[in-house]
């Protein structure tokens, strides 16, 4: 008789700073999905969001930041919540999802309201075509009050068959300008870098995330992953300041072979610090050659 068994899982939203043009991603404090007391509804992604921003929305009130977010996220709700707390937004916008405010851009369009610029390219291998659409104030939704965004789309085409390389929307509070399109496309693009440079990072350079570290009662299993993002932050920053870290780095190639190497020296040797660990690395990674003796 087959016994039967039980999968455990734990899902959470993990924030990042991004910036286009940038490689590294900061890790910030991460939002787990999980049922809240009191509530009786299932936990979900977006009321996770929504608790991160009123926590941590005190931390950047000295600076301007923009929330992006994927079509899950454009939601006049969401929206709202970012604005009143100091944020503003750039989330991605579907017409699946946005029937009315895709109805506005066509009547809009037929008007002839619709901004579009085209640039042009060689991007190493072809000619590509930019073709940016935008236009200011238009609601997000039919129901009233429906909050007035600005929405842009970018159309990346290859010049030689038209064929369509890339096409993706945003809405923003952002005004958009001829002059700024462009800007607010690539950082509504960079949210790429949460699931390239954050997400799969930590799931397959090294830091095991997806690994069941531990399911625990309560709270194991929370505590386990937000270590694992701490050192994940610490190892950002030391790439970002550190001169000796950067070396040992670009010495050892990948994270998973520097991990490696650091398991094995903590197995068989002590040291006084982690700059002690580094500069052992540092000194001693240099290949050993026989000396010649003849």
């Amino acid at each position: 008789m087959a016994q039967r068994s039980s999968s455990y899982f734990h899902r959470a939203i993990f924030p990042v700073i991004v910036a286009p043009g940038h490689e590294n991603v900061l890790a910030l404090a991460p939002e787990f999905i999980t049922p809240q007391d009191g509530h009786e509804k299932q936990d979900s992604e977006q009321a996770a969001a929504k608790r991160w921003l009123k926590a941590h929305a005190a931390e950047f009130s000295a600076v301007d930041v923009t929330v992006l977010g994927d079509d899950l996220y454009s939601r006049q709700p969401m929206c709202e919540l970012a604005l009143q707390q100091g944020f503003n937004f750039i989330f991605t916008c579907l017409p699946e999802s946005h029937s009315t405010l895709y109805d506005w851009l066509d009547y809009l369009k037929a008007n002839g309201e619709v901004k579009i610029i085209e640039q042009r390219r060689w991007n190493g291998r072809y000619q590509e075509i930019s073709r940016y659409r935008y236009l200011n104030q238009i609601p997000l939704r039919d129901t009233q009050p429906a909050l007035l965004v600005n929405w842009c789309e970018l159309t990346i085409i290859k010049a030689s068959d038209d064929s369509i390389i890339y096409r993706n929307a945003f809405i923003t509070q952002h005004e958009i300008r001829v002059d700024n399109v462009g800007e607010v496309v690539a950082a509504g693009r960079s949210r790429w870098k949460v699931e390239n440079e954050n997400n799969n990072v930590l799931k397959t350079k090294g830091y095991h995330l997806e690994h069941n570290f531990g399911h625990g009662q309560k709270h194991l299993s929370s505590i386990l992953v937000t270590l694992n993002l701490l050192a994940f932050l610490f190892h950002t920053v030391l790439q970002l300041v550190d001169h000796s870290y950067q070396l040992i780095r670009k010495r050892r190639v990948t994270r998973k072979t520097f991990f490696n190497d650091i398991r094995t020296l903590t197995t068989y040797l002590l040291f006084d610090s982690w700059q002690h660990l580094i500069s052992f690395m540092i000194s001693q990674s240099a290949p050993w050659k026989p000396r010649n003796t003849s």
